[in-house]
């Protein structure tokens, strides 16, 4: 084989990390074994968003890691940027890497005249120059079908059940969903908890008034045990507060919170700390702190990204790291 034929086929895997969860990319790039590539990132006075990267990425394999966290927006755009900035730079692949994907709660028309925006966030990743997506519990699964190329949706059920297993009683746990909708993923984790029972809340939402449910009721028997209140996103803790009480007043013992996405927008630290909640499970796809908050338990998505980001550099299975 001639050396240039060598050069040529060489794959060259590089990870680029947007400003928005540092910590997280640092973490991601340790598990594989290498550096998050220098990028120099910085916001003009306008609030225009500026990003140079400081290697060459010609014929790299690039994933670009960003997370959402507020100013959602801003975050949005500057992994857009980074993504064009490769493109331009002639990176062979693109892999737009999303633990928490922006705008999933509007993944579909409620009413007339209201936009489809999780559907929007794919068009402008592609249009960007991004060749495949990488996210973790989407808020619904047909959102992998907005983007037009591979969807990699990963989950972080494993990580969650698995602490679950070790810290709880398992013969005296009862899976909970805060709603119908959440049910199948409910009875995901009741079979990996051991067969345990499952109860959800029937609620009704007030469509004119965002993060607000009208009536709570439990459907299942909660009465003395420890019930494990599941949800893929918590962002003003009230709808869960409230499944928490009324969990209390059907009979349940403690309480645990588990999501994937603690997106945790004021007031819900206050909310989730005074409900009476043993403890509040999630990962790090957005930024935490546990400062002055002491039942919250924060876990590490970065191994999952890691696999998953080692799996398609060598065109390898993501599927097996559901197995």
């Amino acid at each position: 084989m001639s050396t240039t034929h060598w050069i040529d086929n060489q794959k060259n895997l590089m990870l680029f990390s947007g400003r928005a969860h540092p910590a997280l990319g640092d973490a991601v790039a340790k598990e594989l074994g290498i550096e998050v590539t220098p990028t120099t990132a910085r916001d003009f006075a306008n609030g225009e968003i500026f990003v140079r990267f400081e290697e060459s990425v010609r014929g790299s394999d690039a994933f670009v890691l960003q997370s959402h966290p507020q100013p959602l927006n801003k975050w949005v755009m500057e992994q857009l940027i980074m993504i064009d900035a490769l493109k331009r730079g002639s990176a062979k692949r693109i892999t737009a890497v999303l633990p928490f994907y922006p705008y999933a709660r509007q993944d579909k028309k409620h009413r007339g005249r209201e936009p489809i925006s999780a559907r929007l966030i794919a068009d402008l990743l592609k249009a960007a120059g991004a060749d495949r997506i990488v996210s973790v519990d989407l808020h619904t699964d047909q959102i992998q079908g907005f983007f037009d190329g591979p969807v990699d949706h990963m989950h972080a059920m494993p990580i969650l059940t698995d602490y679950v297993k070790d810290k709880y009683d398992l013969d005296n746990i009862c899976v909970v969903s805060p709603d119908a909708g959440r049910v199948k993923v409910a009875e995901k984790w009741a079979y990996v908890l051991g067969g345990a029972p499952l109860a959800f809340i029937h609620k009704t939402r007030d469509i004119d008034v965002a993060n607000q449910v009208k009536a709570n009721r439990v459907v299942g028997d909660v009465n003395g045990r420890t019930c494990v209140l599941l949800d893929d996103m918590i962002d003003t803790g009230g709808t869960i507060a409230g499944a928490v009480r009324v969990l209390r007043e059907a009979g349940a013992g403690d309480v645990i919170i588990a999501t994937t996405h603690g997106v945790f927008s004021d007031p819900a630290r206050e909310r989730l700390t005074a409900c009476g909640a043993r403890e509040v499970i999630t990962t790090d796809t957005l930024p935490q702190s546990t400062e002055g908050w002491d039942n919250l338990t924060v876990l590490s998505i970065a191994p999952l990204l890691a696999k998953t980001i080692h799996e398609i550099f060598e065109n390898g299975s993501v599927t097996t790291l559901f197995e």
